[in-house]
């Protein structure tokens, strides 16, 4: 799963674009999200079935962990063994090691915050906006994060907008083809209210509604 990814070319927002979704079969993708334009960009990859019987082995064996780490690019395999008490498939490690050299190396950060869960319902199940500068999230077992396009939302709708009503009446979009949603193995860059000049531009987005017998495996990076 080796990956390669390149520093960003900044590009400005014409008045005539609103933000959007990049994606791609290559991880140099992910640096689309310095542009003004877009607000989540997906890297789209598979994982061998080897890779996903390994993790969904280890789910069946771990249903209810749930780990919060700080890492950095050179501890992060290691600390992640250790929280694991060296019972994860190696392979499943040094794919979120990997994820956490790029995600540092996109950002010039140090460290970052690593969450990963086994999760039996929605984490999230109301659509919202992260009030982070930027957040990776990918998907290992289950159904992934579902989302909305900008154009097709009205964002008075998000909390308290929705005068107590469900997503799907409270007008915040019109359609169930509006709904968008990831596939296990995408790693994706949401973001965040909290990006400058994103504001009020966040990617809006939730949890996928599941049943307590297809439970989720998920991994998410936030800036340390």
């Amino acid at each position: 799963m080796d990956a390669v990814i390149a520093k960003p070319t900044l590009r400005k927002t014409t008045e005539f674009e609103t933000p959007c979704v990049s994606l791609g079969k290559q991880a140099a993708v992910l640096s689309d999200i310095y542009q003004d334009r877009v607000n989540i960009a997906v890297w789209q990859r598979r994982f061998d079935q080897g890779f996903a019987n390994a993790v969904s082995q280890y789910m069946t064996a771990n249903p209810t962990i749930s780990k919060s780490l700080t890492v950095s690019p050179a501890n992060a395999f290691e600390v992640l063994d250790y929280a694991t008490n060296g019972e994860a498939p190696k392979a499943l490690l040094e794919d979120m090691a990997q994820l956490v050299d790029m995600f540092c190396y996109l950002f010039e950060l140090d460290e970052v915050g690593l969450r990963f869960a086994t999760l039996g319902g929605a984490m999230c199940p109301r659509f919202h906006v992260d009030q982070v500068p930027c957040r990776l999230v990918t998907t290992y077992h289950g159904a992934a994060t579902e989302w909305l396009a900008n154009p097709s939302l009205d964002r008075s709708k998000l909390g308290r907008g929705s005068n107590g009503l469900s997503d799907s009446l409270s007008g915040l979009y019109q359609h169930e083809s509006d709904v968008q949603q990831l596939h296990r193995g995408d790693v994706a860059l949401l973001k965040g209210g909290r990006w400058e000049g994103n504001e009020e531009t966040g990617l809006v987005h939730r949890s996928p509604t599941i049943d307590a017998d297809k439970p989720r495996f998920i991994m998410t990076l936030d800036f340390g």
